[in-house]
């Protein structure tokens, strides 16, 4: 079975946002990849962040058709998690447990709870591990998509 990545709601709006030509590029290409694969998980909280990402902040925005088209199709590419009373619930105990922001517990608890192993984001410290769920910066210089991506048609060496 291929590894399983959650990606943070930065991640997705690089995707779209011309002000940095790097991480644009950075992320389309992590973002393809993952869909090649089969292994990119969003949240349904994800998905509501880059909705009012994109129409709001990102310079020049998204009209909001086009942000929801942008939305059902990656609802249609992607697996998504919902975001359940238990991950809230999670999510809270990250809070007070490990002073996560509540919208960064989130994205661990929604990890966490779905056996989701890593998380794509330049939120957390990249390397760190949470009670399972390391997260890593595809952003930082040293980042090489093959070290994490892997065929879901190979087998992992025993």
């Amino acid at each position: 079975m291929a590894r399983k990545f959650l990606v943070d709601t930065n991640v997705l709006v690089y995707s779209y946002d011309s002000t940095d030509r790097i991480k644009q590029h950075s992320s389309t290409a992590l973002l393809s990849l993952l869909v090649q694969t089969g292994q990119g998980v969003l949240s349904t909280q994800v998905l509501s962040e880059f909705f009012w990402t994109v129409t709001r902040k990102l310079r020049p925005s998204f009209p909001s058709d086009t942000a929801r088209e942008r939305v059902i199709n990656l609802t249609l590419a992607w697996e998504v998690l919902a975001v359940s009373p238990a991950v809230i619930a999670e999510a809270a105990r990250g809070v007070h447990e490990y002073q996560l922001s509540f919208w960064d517990a989130q994205i661990w608890a929604a990890a966490r709870l779905n056996a989701i192993p890593y998380v794509f984001s330049e939120d957390f410290n990249s390397g760190s591990t949470l009670q399972g769920v390391h997260f890593i910066n595809p952003f930082v210089s040293d980042f090489r998509i093959e070290k994490w991506l892997q065929s879901p048609h190979r087998r992992r060496s025993q």
